[in-house]
């Protein structure tokens, strides 16, 4: 059986979210990203309630997919913003390299198929040609940000 390469990236996105529900059930995630754990502890006569953080609330601010740091969207620049608007609207892009596919050979994104992921311009101003700054996406909402051409990326809050 052929699959289309738009069919591959859903499957993919599909399977991801799959695993990350097995691993957080509905409801479990986000009571335990919430709350944190209190812990009472006796000095002298004088007790002590000190807050730890636990896995699950540190990873309010990684993707456990990635394991990058999340940006949300109202935090990327106003250029990021409006980059993101047109990747979820399907465009149209300022530019011509837009969409093109990133092959990721730094290795900081998860590794996936070639053709996963597809970058698209952040306009960076006072810049006379594209600029550093980058949103690359697999299947859209899956996006992340770099403000430095790949050199380091924050995983977009969908």
């Amino acid at each position: 059986m052929k699959f289309s390469p738009l069919a591959l990236r859903f499957l993919g996105a599909a399977a991801t979210l799959l695993a990350l529900t097995a691993c957080h059930p509905p409801g479990q995630a986000q009571t335990n990203q919430t709350q944190a754990s209190q812990t009472t502890q006796t000095q002298g006569n004088q007790p002590q309630v000190t807050r730890s953080q636990t896995s699950s609330s540190r990873a309010s601010s990684t993707d456990p997919v990635s394991g990058l740091n999340w940006i949300d969207r109202s935090a990327l620049p106003t250029q990021g913003q409006q980059t993101y608007r047109l990747i979820g609207n399907g465009g149209p892009f300022p530019y011509s390299r837009d969409g093109v596919v990133f092959q990721n050979r730094e290795g900081i994104l998860p590794r996936r198929s070639r053709g996963t992921y597809h970058e698209y311009t952040v306009k960076t101003p006072g810049s006379s040609d594209r600029g550093a700054r980058r949103i690359i996406c697999a299947l859209f909402p899956e996006c992340y940000y770099t403000a430095d051409h790949y050199a380091s990326f924050q995983r977009i809050r969908p």
